[in-house]
């Protein structure tokens, strides 16, 4: 598949305002999975600065330095991108890892630390309670469980947009049954963690309705499977990800997975100007394919 990706953020502020350093990981990764064919980033007002970097779990990022106050931030990412995974299963799982709990090998169960722990101060009995339940119907099958919980989340929990926020704690989104792409990304995490499952979030896009003009941007989780490496599940579509996915970024962090990072001052301190400041936030992401 060959994507075509548009993607424009606008921040307006309520005042002059300085910007701080800002990070952007809006560029798609380049992989075995997907290739990055073009990419371009247009930013006003122009950036003193512009440093490309890798971060700790490999992202591409890109790093934005400023010197002259602002009332708008205007960040524009056009993106080329051609996927290649059909079928998201075709490998050869390692024996091992074929039933649950996984005995992972010293070296590589060192590895995956930071893959396995909760996401909050400790594993969620809502989430343990799901993930002893699931194992226990599929019988420990590590393949069966992922498509199980995919499937349930979708099903059961009814999707909600939220275009601001942190997830939800995997509790709160299983125990109301809705909740937004983010929400439903830390709630399959959890579960794999509390099996013993290294996972990951991510974020993205998702082709969608190409017929729909406006997107948001998507987030799902990848699990760490002997034999497959990285593999992806979208429990907001109960989808094994294949080549209808874009990913830009992942992290066993989902803070470390969002797409623009930064901070701003105003040029007058509030005491002068009795008001703190406040910004709007306007996003626009098309996404067309080419057959």
């Amino acid at each position: 598949m060959l994507y075509h990706i548009f993607h424009k953020t606008i921040y307006t502020y309520n005042q002059p305002v300085f910007l701080k350093p800002h990070l952007l990981r809006l560029r798609p990764r380049c992989d075995g999975w997907q290739k990055l064919l073009d990419f371009s980033l247009v930013v006003e007002p122009q950036p003193k600065g512009i440093s490309q970097t890798i971060d700790l779990d490999g992202n591409n990022t890109i790093q934005l330095w400023f010197t002259q106050p602002t009332e708008q931030l205007t960040i524009e990412v056009k993106s080329t991108v051609e996927t290649y995974v059909e079928n998201p299963f075709s490998y050869l799982l390692e024996s091992w890892a074929m039933k649950l709990p996984i005995d992972y090998p010293s070296s590589l169960l060192t590895q995956l630390q930071p893959y396995l722990k909760p996401y909050g101060i400790a594993f969620n009995p809502a989430a343990v309670q799901l993930a002893l339940e699931i194992a226990d119907e599929v019988k420990g099958n590590t393949l069966a469980f992922l498509s199980t919980l995919n499937e349930r989340i979708y099903k059961d929990c009814e999707y909600i947009i939220r275009e601001t926020g942190k997830p939800w704690q995997a509790e709160l989104t299983w125990k109301s049954k809705r909740g937004s792409c983010r929400d439903f990304s830390v709630l399959f995490m959890e579960v794999c963690r509390a099996i013993g499952l290294a996972a990951r979030f991510v974020s993205g896009y998702q082709e969608g309705d190409l017929e729909q003009e406006e997107r948001d941007l998507h987030a799902w989780a990848e699990v760490y499977l002997p034999g497959a490496g990285w593999r992806g599940y979208d429990p907001t579509h109960g989808l094994a990800i294949s080549d209808r996915h874009i990913a830009l970024v992942a992290s066993a962090i989902p803070a470390y997975a969002s797409p623009i990072v930064g901070t701003t001052t105003p040029v007058k301190s509030v005491i002068e100007t009795d008001k703190p400041s406040e910004s709007e936030l306007e996003a626009h992401i098309s996404i067309k394919r080419e057959d």
